[in-house]
């Protein structure tokens, strides 16, 4: 199982995400801030669980490059 958490609130808007692993996010158009796609909330943090494992590689480059270090990425 993978785990994807994105701190949303916390998110500067820079797309990095968005372009490294476009089958996970994608920029709102109402607040230009990052969204996890297929994810839930609770208390300001947005997780995705999934047995795609071909998501880990891209997912963990996106937390990599993200500036604000508002993305994690676990193997359980």
């Amino acid at each position: 199982m993978i785990v994807i958490t994105l701190q949303r609130k916390k998110c500067i808007g820079c797309n990095y995400c968005v372009e490294l692993a476009p089958q996970q996010f994608q920029m709102s158009k109402k607040d230009g801030k990052s969204v996890l796609l297929h994810s839930s909330e609770k208390k300001g943090f947005h997780t995705l669980k999934t047995r795609d494992y071909e998501s880990f590689e891209p997912s963990q480059n996106a937390s990599k490059a993200c500036p604000v270090n508002i993305i994690t990425v676990k193997v359980t």
